[in-house]
């Protein structure tokens, strides 16, 4: 899979394509579709399923200095008042503040970040290391492990550091989260 097949299976899915369009209207800084919604899609498309089949929620990534939380959820609030009209769950959160919470929520630290492609490359599962973005010439698209995994519809675990408790845990014995998706 190129990027052209992933951004033209990724796009099947009008709800991508609405979110990205309001994000690059926004002019967030650094600001990224990421994960699921987009492997989802891709995925739905090769198997001949609706596009949005099965996708829970849209992940916004989305980089500002600013780590307050009153920053953070007025974006949230502004993009939740904009996508309304999608019916679908986003969940946008400012990358520079991970660092901030993710310890008492997860109890592992998190180390702070200097982009949204950083937080990107820190996802569980290698597959959904991706993200998609608006830009005045088209899109980008941030796939550091490729795109191979989508195409090919496999889960396997980030080779890189994770940040997720029960996923450390089981590499730690020799175990995997992960699978082959079956159709």
């Amino acid at each position: 899979m190129n990027r052209e097949d992933f951004l033209a299976a990724a796009l099947k899915n009008p709800v991508n394509e609405a979110i990205t369009r309001e994000l690059f209207d926004l002019g967030l800084p650094d600001a990224w579709l990421v994960s699921g919604c987009l492997v989802q899609s891709a995925w739905n498309v090769l198997t001949g399923r609706a596009a949005g089949y099965g996708i829970s929620d849209y992940d916004v990534f989305y980089f500002d200095p600013d780590t307050s939380w009153e920053a953070e959820d007025a974006v949230i609030r502004r993009l939740d008042t904009r996508l309304a009209k999608l019916g679908v769950r986003t969940e946008a959160r400012n990358q520079a503040r991970v660092h901030l919470w993710y310890a008492a929520k997860h109890g592992l630290p998190y180390p702070a970040v200097k982009s949204s492609t950083e937080s990107i490359d820190r996802f569980l599962t290698a597959n959904t290391m991706v993200g998609i973005r608006r830009t005045a010439e088209g899109y980008e698209v941030y796939a550091p492990n490729g795109l191979d995994d989508i195409a090919g519809l496999i889960v396997r675990p980030n080779p890189g550091p994770i940040f997720h408790r029960r996923i450390t845990r089981r590499r730690r014995r020799g175990g995997s989260d992960c699978g082959r998706r079956s159709r």
